[in-house]
């Protein structure tokens, strides 16, 4: 490898760990694995609802109630906690929601991402959060005429939003759920334990998408 390309390397690792660092971070041990979650500063209301969850134990023993391959993970139903095996979930939450926080381009729906539920449209015409489930992004690579579409959806959201040529080419080479960005709230990204979400998403589930053997979180910790 040249010296020039070294350097360049060592730079671009260099502003990823500065874009990282200082942020509060949560791990998750979970019968399937530890997941490390780093929270966005850019999402201050969603990063301290999740971190007041976590530091109360309130995600302790809940399950990963949604899973749908190619797609993504869910869990925080409260309901989930003593569930008989086969019940409907996700209908669980807490009495208070949390303003919409979405800021694109900067955070967006890659593989990976942490966003938070929330009831539909039609109920929840201001897009704000629920206050206690979330998911974590897989989703597929894309064709580019996918991504595109989504691109000209997204410039139609208005108050600055747009796809940006790294999230065109992430969506495109990685992976991502390009559909979902400007209508729930990225608060944070998985920086460990994706192998973890991957053995995840290979569970067979019944017809509302529940794993037939429970993923259950063991304990949710703040990384002090």
């Amino acid at each position: 490898m040249s010296r020039l390309a070294f350097s360049l390397l060592f730079f671009a690792a260099g502003v990823a760990c500065a874009l990282g660092a200082g942020r509060m971070a949560v791990v998750m041990e979970t019968t399937a694995g530890a997941i490390r979650i780093e929270l966005y500063d850019e999402t201050p209301a969603h990063r301290d609802n999740f971190l007041k969850l976590v530091r109360s134990h309130f995600y302790d023993s809940l399950l990963f109630h949604r899973v749908v391959r190619n797609f993504v993970v869910q869990a925080g139903d409260p309901a989930s906690r003593h569930a008989e095996p086969g019940s409907l979930l996700g209908g669980g939450t807490l009495p208070y929601r949390l303003r919409a926080e979405v800021r694109l381009p900067q955070l967006y729906h890659k593989r990976g991402a942490v966003a938070m539920a929330r009831e539909a449209d039609d109920v929840n015409p201001a897009r704000e959060s629920g206050a206690c489930q979330f998911y974590i992004v897989w989703g597929k690579r894309h064709s580019t005429a996918v991504v595109e579409a989504e691109r000209e959806r997204i410039d139609t959201l208005g108050g600055g939003a747009a796809m940006s040529d790294e999230m065109f080419e992430t969506y495109r080479k990685v992976g991502g759920l390009p559909q979902l960005d400007g209508l729930y709230t990225v608060f944070g990204e998985v920086t460990e334990g994706m192998d973890v979400v991957e053995k995840m998403l290979d569970a067979q589930t019944d017809d509302n998408d529940r794993p037939l053997t429970d993923i259950r979180i063991i304990t949710a910790r703040v990384e002090e």
